[in-house]
């Protein structure tokens, strides 16, 4: 027999077993446990001819049952917070047997779900709460509205907080990006929050889909990955002394290598609890704190999060391998068609989830959920996301959805090749540099062989070009030996100069900016922070011409064509207005250069004949006449009009 059960948090089903001797009648096929979903099958086996009917009495209905003669019975039953769960299997008009029971876990809170509709009128913009939906297991009519401004707005917004279903705001002061959160509650005293993002224009308010579009934020980002045990055996509260340190590199993002639980001397992939903080890392206090911390100084932070897998160590696989199919978690995990559970590659410790079971997309979605409401996270690098989606193509855009619906301005960075299009227009902001091989960094044959890097890299940042942002770097968790070590500090140099001119969101990785060596995966220790090649300074600087050159963060990019071309990388970067465009001329050779510029190069930053190298701040003479221009070994040139 088949029980859906709803609206459960505990619950138990009593069973009834027979008082006399033999068989029982009535069997559970599974054991109680934690639910993702407020209805939950439950299966029991009927033995032929041992009772005329089964009654299921749950706490929010009963289901009756015609079992004689039926090896198996299924049935449908609703639960209510504290109440039970019974099964009684009358005999010739009597129940026969005495209870026994099976206990649930609900896991989802039972609340209403805000929605909000924003729309710009003739004098400012309406908010609507009407779309917003009741409680789906115990629905109660909502019974308030209350509308505030978030923190930290461009301006006031006159008229809030307010109350009711529909309001209407005017104009603020100032351009810029606001955000409204409204909260429902309900006649049970149950709320939600969601978050609305508008834009204010030259005087003029523009609805933003948070679905569709990126925040705003996004082009400006400079990522610096973290992972707390480089920075002390204090974990997280180590990372926050370093805090002043990366933001006076400009680093604006922090991405946080995964802190949810894991086993002991893994990296941090293998998860055994999405909701629990590693506690060699520290506290949820010590999280928060790290967090406030860096939202203090202006930096957002993204954590890594873990959806395609669970560590073999998981409560829930733990109890598949114990019980098999009576677990409740069995269905929780990819199998083959002999059912074992699949692991990609040789990650034998790392167990694939099952997308097409709801309760696991519930589940990855309410983790999601939980790490931006209850620590105030800024959005998530998403391991492996290509995998989830070979499974279920359709679980990214439900994800991004809801997550966007709780913070319109989070960025979403997939694990998966930018190449692919599918993730930007399914649920991601933005997707590695990767090939089209799966994990292969986009630059790795450029350097693996010293000669012709200029036109090996070329060919691949044209193979990577994208309307929407891709994620690049020298560095992360993936690419063992520092770029240093492998390339030295020359090359490094170049590298980090065209990693910070190019279209795309700069990733540095801990340490980078002083020429740390380690592998991430072989337990390294914390990481110095001496600075012996004065690497810092050359970060910092690069990464303020980023800022402070809107050409830089622009997605228009132009290769200029040299004679060098092997050794030399030359490219435009386009602005809105042609003054500020910039021309970037990288040499990856191991001799001084000297090119001949084309006369549309001149034209573009040097038309009155002078520019200025944005590097040192030095004035460039360039005409027809001396169009030339020395480029050092390893030596890097950047290159704009010079302001009259």
């Amino acid at each position: 027999m088949l029980a859906m059960l709803r609206n459960l948090a505990v619950l138990a089903v009593l069973l009834v077993v027979p008082s006399i001797a033999g068989e029982a009648p009535v069997a559970f096929q599974n054991a109680g446990g934690d639910a993702w979903t407020f209805e939950k099958l439950i299966e029991t086996s009927v033995v032929p001819g041992r009772c005329d009917e089964v009654t299921i009495t749950s706490t929010a209905r009963n289901g009756n049952g015609i079992a004689t003669g039926r090896p198996c019975a299924r049935a449908r039953a609703a639960y209510r917070r504290g109440q039970f769960h019974r099964r009684t299997m009358p005999q010739n008009g009597a129940s026969i047997g005495v209870p026994a029971h099976q206990n649930w876990r609900l896991r989802l809170a039972d609340t209403p779900k805000a929605r909000i509709r924003a729309m710009a009128t003739a004098s400012g913009m309406a908010f609507d709460a009407g779309a917003s939906e009741l409680a789906p297991a115990r629905p109660a009519p909502l019974a308030r509205y209350e509308w505030r401004a978030r923190d930290g707005n461009p301006a006031p917004l006159t008229g809030l907080p307010a109350e009711g279903k529909r309001i209407g705001v005017p104009a603020p002061a100032r351009d810029g990006v606001y955000f409204v959160i409204l909260r429902v509650t309900d006649r049970a005293g149950r709320s939600d929050e969601a978050t609305s993002s508008i834009r204010m224009r030259e005087g003029r308010w523009q609805a933003i889909d948070a679905v569709q579009e990126r925040a705003d934020w996004i082009e400006l980002a400079i990522i610096y990955g973290v992972v707390p045990k480089l920075f002390g055996a204090r974990g997280l509260t180590d990372v926050i002394t370093k805090l002043d340190q990366i933001a006076a590199l400009g680093v604006n993002t922090l991405w946080l290598s995964p802190v949810t639980d894991a086993p002991a001397g893994d990296f941090g992939y293998a998860v055994s609890d999405h909701f629990r903080v590693r506690a060699s890392f520290g506290s949820e206090a010590e999280l928060r704190a790290l967090i406030g911390a860096a939202h203090q100084r202006g930096q957002r932070v993204l954590l890594d999060f873990v959806p395609n897998h669970v560590s073999e160590q998981h409560a829930y696989f733990a109890d598949a391998q114990a019980y098999g199919r009576a677990s409740p978690y069995f269905d929780f995990f990819e199998r083959t068609a002999a059912g074992d559970v699949v692991s990609y590659f040789d990650w034998n410790n790392l167990k694939n989830l099952n997308y097409d079971n709801p309760e696991v997309q519930r589940l990855i979605i309410e983790a999601s959920a939980y790490w931006v409401r209850a620590f105030d996270i800024d959005g998530f690098r998403v391991d492996a996301a290509w995998g989830p989606r070979e499974r279920a193509s359709e679980f990214w855009p439900r994800w991004r959805a809801e997550l966007k619906r709780i913070k319109p301005d989070l960025l979403l960075l997939a694990e998966a090749s930018a190449r692919d299009h599918y993730y930007v227009g399914h649920g991601f902001d933005a997707a590695y540099d990767w090939t089209e091989k799966l994990g292969q960094w986009a630059w790795q044959d450029s350097f693996a062989n010293p000669a012709h890097t200029a036109a090996r890299l070329r060919g691949a940042i044209t193979a990577s070009q994208s309307d929407a942002p891709v994620f690049r770097f020298l560095n992360n968790n993936d690419t063992g030996a520092r770029f240093l070590s492998r390339y030295g500090l020359g090359r490094a140099r170049v590298a980090a100069a065209m990693l910070l001119t190019l279209p795309g969101l700069p990733g540095l990785y801990a340490g980078d900016e002083v020429g740390a060596a380690y592998e991430p995966y072989r337990d390294p220790q914390p990481i110095g922070w001496d600075d012996p090649n004065d690497l810092r300074s050359w970060y910092a600087k690069l990464i303020a011409l980023r800022h402070g050159y809107a050409a830089l963060r622009s997605q228009i990019i132009c290769f200029v064509d040299l004679s060098a071309g092997d050794e030399i990388l030359a490219y435009l970067r386009g602005a809105a207005d042609p003054a500020e465009n910039i021309l970037v001329v990288l040499n990856y050779g191991t001799s001084a250069q000297s090119i001949l510029l084309p006369d549309s190069v001149l034209q573009a930053i040097a038309p009155g004949g002078r520019s200025i190298d944005l590097v040192n701040q030095t004035e460039v003479a360039l005409t027809r006449d001396s169009a030339v221009l020395s480029v050092a070994a390893d030596g890097v040139r950047i290159l704009q009009t010079k302001p009259n």
